[in-house]
């Protein structure tokens, strides 16, 4: 009973955390480019780790590894370096509450992947889970259906870099498991991290920190601090609960994502506002989140990996 509990308040932390996130990143944006607020992010959080590591005698050694495995880190990082940005840039196009929902196609992106490159089999509820979550995001999008087909725009731009997000994240994830037989997870973080940072160095300003606002300065901290608290949560409830369990109390992101939003609206009504919601919006937003949770629930039967 002490490890579900703790389990699923990890995990709820985690799914605030991640949800919330958006709203900070959007304030960060009226100063900072994409590129140089995931640079600052990944600084941060590899020192904190760094540190851990350190203090433990436990930092990786890259050297030490078989060629094959260098090369799998390096495009596994690349991956998530690309989601970040990504993810961050299409904060410039569609609203927070957009990118949470969209997202939320990871999942079963990742399943696809676990089924083409590690023969897993899905299951019935799998795939009811995935046809509600894509009638959903139908629903979700209806009003805006002229706009996401019509020729190129910022909204359709926005979406699509949101799943080239949730592209590159499953694509990271498929990697990591064949990673985390050479290296733990914190030194695998730490390794990404450190490729991240001189993977974005040429392209960071960091000039425009002089003219951050003291709200602005406080969401960057905010989003630093995200990074490494909610990864942290999300790690530790992996140690003491299903992952099934834990991913489908993650789902439910874009709920705190919308609540969020409605605070910040009410706080900072010239900088946010909440997208037109009608019943099909709402339907949509309830069928994706419940798709998803169906998904990650559902007990799949897994074959060993062949690598």
């Amino acid at each position: 009973m002490k490890f579900m509990l703790n389990g699923f308040f990890l995990s709820l932390i985690t799914a605030v955390l991640w949800g919330i996130l958006p709203v900070f990143l959007q304030i960060c944006l009226q100063a900072l480019d994409s590129m140089t607020i995931t640079w600052i992010r990944f600084l941060f959080a590899g020192l904190v780790v760094f540190v851990l590591l350190f203090s433990r005698n436990a930092l990786p050694n890259i050297l030490k590894q078989v060629p094959r495995a260098q090369f799998i880190l390096l495009i596994a990082a690349l991956a998530l370096v690309v989601n970040y940005v990504s993810n961050v840039k299409s904060l410039d196009y569609v609203n927070p509450e957009t990118v949470q929902v969209v997202m939320q196609i990871a999942p079963i992106l990742l399943m696809l992947g676990g089924i083409v490159f590690y023969k897993e089999h899905l299951n019935r509820l799998e795939i009811i889970g995935a046809v509600i979550l894509f009638v959903g995001l139908g629903l979700f999008f209806s009003p805006n259906l002229g706009l996401l087909f019509s020729s190129i725009n910022s909204y359709n731009s926005g979406i699509l870099l949101v799943v080239l997000a949730a592209v590159t994240w499953v694509a990271y994830a498929l990697m990591q498991k064949v990673l985390l037989r050479s290296f733990t997870a914190k030194q695998l973080t730490l390794l990404i991290y450190l490729i991240g940072i001189f993977a974005l160095t040429p392209f960071i300003h960091l000039s425009a920190l002089t003219d951050l606002t003291q709200l602005q300065s406080f969401a960057l901290l905010f989003c630093c601090l995200n990074t490494v608290i909610a990864y942290g949560c999300f790690t530790e409830a992996l140690n003491v609960w299903s992952a099934a369990k834990v991913s489908a109390v993650i789902a439910t992101g874009p709920v705190f994502t919308f609540i969020s939003v409605v605070i910040a609206q009410q706080l900072l009504p010239e900088q946010f506002s909440l997208i037109k919601l009608n019943e099909f919006v709402l339907l949509g937003a309830v069928c994706v989140v419940g798709g998803s949770m169906t998904t990650a629930l559902a007990k799949r039967k897994v074959v060993k990996p062949v690598v």
